[in-house]
């Protein structure tokens, strides 16, 4: 039987390690599956960020740039309709150039076919060229002067762009927040250096993160731009917060499933080697009252005894089918206690009364042993709530190991007091004790102390775990103390708070 436990113990080791190792694994996956989504999203938000924001700049220059060819004052513009082309051609000049210069003549296809500008030509020249020609031109990077003012004034309005990096973090923290992501970054920026960054894309210190780089400059040199993040472990475990919760929680069943399993399949191999113990102890305590009763039979039957003879063999069958009957007793109590259907009778008993009843019945025991016996009762009767019969079985079970347990001639102290609504009874005696490693056992069904195979000191194990459930039914406590010289029980019950009839209970 113990093979075959302690085979299924390592399957069952072997299952839940396995369990464990699916559930890191896929809890590993699931991260890293979060970092490339996190990785995915800050970039993506930086794309986005960065277009959004080179689409505003790029409208705000084209404004400005509508206004400098609304500027009549700067530039003149005029238009005609061409045959040869069938397209309304439209001129750009400075109004007061430095010099000779071709005007740049731009075709579009204008519904009305016109002589000189007008005002509804002119508007749909301002408004077509700026979102036509001149966007195409700022999104690729570059921008063609048209003439030699507009030339200088765009050229001063690129020397003094400057970077809004609070516009930009701005934008770029609204992209995050739309993606869950709410962590501290830093934007880096880089200017291109003969195709080269000047600077190269490392993260920065304290970051762990980085984005990739994004073109945020008009012209050459290009400017770059990148994110950078401090660890982000919190973003990833509050995405896979549900993940991680319900995987914690089938470990925590997995792992309270195979402790529960584990302990109990140890205390069954453990209770089936007290049952083993018990068994040959009791076939060993059986076969002693069996034999004498078996002699004594066949003593009365095959001798021609007097009468006085007679009486003898059977007062001892008497005496050894008493025996077997209190040993039958012992089971049937621990079977009733095992099923929890101890039957109290309820009501205010005289503790020291009973006390004192059971020091009385024992006395043969302890004049056999030439036991000194030392008591310290109250005088005065002192009540409890509880059944009489079962509180004197209680007693008499620890009375009866303080004489079996104790030294060749034992000294024994039986003592009660009385405090705060509480009655404490003590039962010593000296001898060799109980060792520290089995005090938390003593009171298990079918544990007796190991002694190996002797069987000086008859016993059942039965005795202290009746005794326990006992004083716990009667809202009390049982508890062993001791050292390698004594040994002490103690009993613990609450006290009647009321008078029954003439006496003062507590």
């Amino acid at each position: 039987m113990n093979k075959k436990i302690n085979l299924v113990i390592g399957l069952m080791t072997l299952c839940t390690a396995f369990l464990l190792g699916l559930q890191f694994y896929w809890n590993y996956t699931a991260y890293q599956s979060s970092v490339r989504v996190f990785k995915s999203d800050i970039n993506d938000a930086l794309d986005k960020s960065v277009n959004r924001l080179m689409d505003l700049r790029r409208d705000e220059f084209a404004a400005r740039y509508k206004s400098w060819l609304a500027d009549t004052n700067i530039v003149i513009i005029t238009g005609r309709y061409d045959q040869k082309s069938e397209a309304t051609k439209f001129t750009i000049r400075d109004k007061y150039p430095n010099y000779e210069r071709i005007p740049f003549d731009i075709g579009f296809n204008y519904s009305k076919r016109i002589t000189h500008i007008t005002p509804e030509a002119r508007m749909f020249f301002l408004k077509t060229f700026t979102k036509d020609v001149l966007m195409n031109d700022l999104q690729s990077g570059s921008a063609y002067y048209y003439t030699e003012h507009l030339g200088k004034l765009l050229s001063t309005a690129f020397k003094n762009d400057r970077l809004d990096i609070t516009r930009l973090k701005a934008i770029y923290s609204n992209e995050l927040a739309q993606r869950d992501i709410r962590n501290n970054f830093e934007l880096k920026f880089t200017k291109e250096i003969f195709k080269g960054w000047s600077t190269p894309n490392k993260p920065l210190p304290g970051y762990t993160y980085s984005t990739r780089q994004f073109n945020y400059g008009f012209h050459r040199p290009k400017i770059g731009v990148n994110a950078f993040f401090i660890n982000p472990n919190l973003i990833f475990f509050q995405k896979m917060k549900w993940v991680l919760l319900s995987s914690l929680l089938l470990i925590a069943i997995t792992i309270g499933c195979y402790a529960y399993t584990v302990k109990t399949m140890l205390s069954q191999k453990k209770l089936a080697k007290l049952k083993d113990d018990f068994v040959n102890n009791m076939t060993h305590e059986l076969k002693t009252p069996v034999a004498t009763i078996s002699i004594a039979a066949e003593a009365i039957q095959d001798f021609n005894l007097t009468r006085i003879s007679a009486d003898e063999y059977l007062s001892i069958i008497r005496y050894q089918a008493a025996n077997l009957t209190h040993l039958i007793d012992q089971i049937l109590k621990s079977i009733v206690n095992d099923q929890g259907i101890i039957s109290l009778n309820r009501e205010p008993i005289c503790l020291t009364a009973i006390i004192s009843n059971c020091i009385h019945q024992y006395q043969p025991q302890l004049q056999a042993k030439n036991a000194i016996l030392n008591t310290n009762i109250p005088a005065n009767e002192i009540y409890i709530i509880g059944d009489t019969m079962h509180m004197g079985n209680v007693l008499a079970n620890l009375l009866d190991n303080a004489i079996k347990y104790g030294s060749d001639k034992p000294v024994i102290t039986i003592e009660a007091t009385a405090v705060n609504e509480w009655i404490t009874v003590s039962i010593t005696n000296n001898g060799a004790g109980i060792p520290a490693e089995y005090q938390d056992k003593v009171f298990d069904k079918f544990f007796r102390v190991p002694s190996g195979n002797i069987h000086n000191v008859k016993g059942y194990g039965l005795g202290l775990s009746y005794a326990r459930s006992v004083i716990q039914q009667h809202g009390g406590s049982l508890i062993l103390t001791g050292t390698n010289k004594a040994t002490t029980f103690t009993i613990k019950l609450p006290l009647v708070t009321h008078e029954v009839g003439q006496h003062t209970i507590a």
